[in-house]
């Protein structure tokens, strides 16, 4: 098969690789649509350990179940393989299984390529009037569902009348989207790039603005989208007392939160990975009932183009908050 494989810094090739071995209770799907996530970007910067050269990057698929008893079937994965048997998993919280597993990470090769192999259980079928474009952004709208989830359900009160998001990439977009579907409606998204704050602006319904227009204003919940030392000091100082911080990023450092600030004001700060198996099937029943809005944040390219799109992604260049390859 046809792959984009990561094989050194900041250097993406295409190249002839051996097709998925598919084992038993699994699936071959032929990849319909793949997005580029902000972990392939930092393997691709050569700042992700867990990700070496060389390696089959990107987990945020959608495709077809080629052959046995589920062929023809339109599905998007979840990319995280979890035991199923640990303390973590039984108790539903099978995104802290100890020895879980995502593909683009070894030993799992990822899914920019024409093909992956999928155990069934992360499989969820595509509904016919969903394109598999969309199907394909379940993996990022669920990291930001299961972070509003933990957040709403965490708050000592009952004040969720408004939302701060730092950073208009997916996850923050993303976040956006999940607040309002979750029952928080005054949400504000804030992003420094005017390409992207433009983009955003047209029809959204949260409000974009550049983070120097936020002032001194605070608010019930903040995501941090982005995950630098600069974003976390902007998240302590816009939380309101009492509310609570959502810290979703990874872009990098260890400093910046105000904890002066967070425990003299009892601001709750929460860390969230990935999503469980049940975060992501309610994402995509948001996705296929229309709750998430009309998803349209996308841009296209085919899989050969994947260099670019990495390349144009570093430098900014990029209006839209999701490039999706497509390996046809």
């Amino acid at each position: 098969m046809k792959a984009l494989v990561y094989t050194g810094v900041e250097t993406l090739a295409v190249q002839d690789m051996p097709d998925p071995r598919v084992e038993d209770g699994s699936h071959l799907i032929k990849i319909d649509s793949v997005g580029i996530c902000g972990s392939d970007m930092h393997a691709y910067l050569g700042h992700d350990d867990r990700r070496p050269a060389p390696l089959i990057l990107g987990h945020e698929g959608a495709g077809v179940i080629v052959g046995g008893p589920r062929d023809g079937d339109r599905v998007t994965i979840n990319p995280l393989v979890t035991c199923g048997t640990c303390p973590a998993c039984v108790s539903g919280r099978d995104n802290l299984c100890a020895t879980r597993q995502i593909i683009s990470m070894p030993p799992r090769e990822g899914a920019f390529a024409e093909y992956v192999a999928m155990p069934d259980r992360n499989l969820v079928v595509v509904p016919d009037d969903v394109s598999l474009e969309v199907a394909a952004l379940a993996e990022p709208i669920a990291v930001s569902w299961h972070a509003v989830r933990l957040g709403i359900a965490s708050l000592a009160d009952d004040r969720l009348n408004s939302a701060l998001v730092i950073g208009g990439g997916a996850i923050g977009v993303a976040a956006a989207i999940s607040l309002i579907a979750q029952g928080v409606m005054d949400v504000t998204l804030v992003e420094p790039n005017a390409l992207r704050r433009d983009y955003l602006s047209a029809g959204a319904a949260y409000k974009v603005m550049d983070p120097a227009e936020i002032g001194e204003k605070t608010f019930d919940i903040t995501v941090d989208g982005v995950g630098y030392d600069t974003t976390r000091a902007s998240a302590s100082a816009a939380t309101r007392p009492g509310g609570l911080i959502l810290h979703v990023g990874l872009g990098g450092g260890s400093a910046g939160l105000d904890i002066r600030r967070l425990t003299l004001q009892e601001i709750t700060f929460i860390g969230t990975y990935t999503y469980t198996a049940q975060d992501f099937r309610d994402t995509c029943d948001a996705i296929f009932d229309g709750r998430l809005g009309a998803l349209d944040w996308v841009e296209s390219r085919p899989l050969t183009d994947g260099a670019r799109a990495f390349a144009d992604i570093r430098a900014g260049k990029t209006a839209a908050p999701k490039i999706i390859l497509k390996p046809a």
